[in-house]
């Protein structure tokens, strides 16, 4: 069985496929944002702003990640450094970069959003947008499949010998479920929301709470059973990441699940005052 083709020529144009991929997985997921804001009735003046800023960060970030942990590859070919067509890009670094950038973009064009409502706005459409570039991006790379295996999974990549589990494919299950989980969530969120009557503002946070506690977990242990080598310092710095992600994610979990029991624990209606306290002292 052949490995799936990386590239592809349209005339005497050549096209990996691994970057049309994660611009399609950009874009579907850029679409989902805008929706999501209008449905909120959020002006959508400086949401193309906010992408660009968001996309190249991103980009920057999970490409500088990826070669300083792989530097003893890079630093023998200081080239190879720039041909990010080959795929080579840590989820991690774009996080690290883009999500400090989206919120200052935030900070200055969006001010009455809080920290804590803008990422449950854009949670959902980030989680999308990983399932759709796992399949479209890795999975389409070189050398995109995770360690050598025998099982009737395994799957023939580019730039690698014989079979390797596709972790791919896996990851984009992951991250597809934690896009149902989020959707779910949400909405029994608002429904909670909805049966009170009008005074303070639902808390916000716990979409946010529950990607960060599912992804980092799913991603450290992606990394532990099926991608990292043992004692290379990039794949435990992977796994510490994941770990430091869900344990900042429990925290905030924490915070706004207290909020919430608050929240829903006041009395939706007024106390109607008794006949002694009508009467006349």
């Amino acid at each position: 069985m052949r490995p799936i083709p990386t590239a592809f020529h349209i005339g005497p144009l050549e096209f990996h496929t691994y970057g049309l991929g994660l611009a399609i997985a950009f874009y579907v997921a850029w679409r989902y944002l805008v929706a999501r804001v209008r449905a909120r009735e959020i002006h959508t003046d400086h949401l193309v702003e906010l992408g660009i800023w968001v996309v190249v960060s991103a980009l920057l970030g999970a490409r500088l990640l990826h070669v300083l942990t792989n530097w003893s590859t890079y630093s023998a070919h200081p080239l190879k450094v720039f041909e990010v067509w080959q795929g080579g890009l840590a989820s991690f670094g774009g996080l690290l970069l883009a999500v400090p950038v989206a919120l200052w973009v935030k900070h200055r064009r969006y001010p009455e959003i809080g920290v804590l409502e803008g990422l449950d706005i854009a949670v959902p459409a980030l989680a999308l947008g990983w399932t759709i570039g796992r399949l479209l991006g890795p999975q389409l790379m070189v050398a995109g499949g995770g360690h050598p295996t025998t099982s009737w999974i395994g799957m023939y990549y580019a730039g690698q010998i014989g079979k390797r589990i596709p972790v791919p494919i896996i990851q984009a299950l992951e991250d597809g479920a934690l896009f149902v989980l989020l959707i779910l969530v949400e909405r029994r969120l608002q429904r909670a929301s909805a049966s009170r009557p009008a005074g303070p503002r639902p808390p916000t946070g716990a979409l946010t709470a529950i990607a960060m506690v599912v992804w980092g977990i799913a991603r450290s242990l992606d990394e532990r059973l099926w991608l990292g080598e043992d004692g290379h310092l990039g794949s435990l710095l992977v796994q510490a990441a994941g770990v430091a992600l869900a344990v900042g994610g429990l925290v905030i979990g924490i915070v706004v699940y207290r909020n919430w029991r608050s929240y829903l624990g006041e009395s939706p209606h007024p106390a109607v005052p008794g006949p002694t306290q009508l009467a006349e002292p």
